[in-house]
């Protein structure tokens, strides 16, 4: 899906657990996730601490729209 959005001159990040099956598939920009049912969180963490790890994950998967790529490209969370 995401290759026929590029196609379409559309700028896509792929936020995903399943690194390997994202790359299989032919994600350009990917940003990993924590987990396949919190993708941007741990809900054993306080409140304040899922903001801040949620508002992160965004801001990496932000600059990755923004930065120029000449291959798929995993961007790393570094937090």
């Amino acid at each position: 899906m995401t290759r026929e959005i590029e196609r379409a001159g559309i700028t896509i990040v792929q936020m995903a657990n399943l690194i390997p099956v994202a790359k299989t598939v032919g994600v350009n920009r990917l940003v990993p996730t924590i987990s396949i049912p919190y993708p941007l969180g741990n809900p054993s963490t306080p409140k304040e601490e899922q903001h801040k790890l949620r508002r992160h994950r965004v801001g990496v998967a932000l600059d990755a729209l923004t930065t120029p790529i000449e291959e798929p490209t995993l961007f790393e969370v570094k937090i």
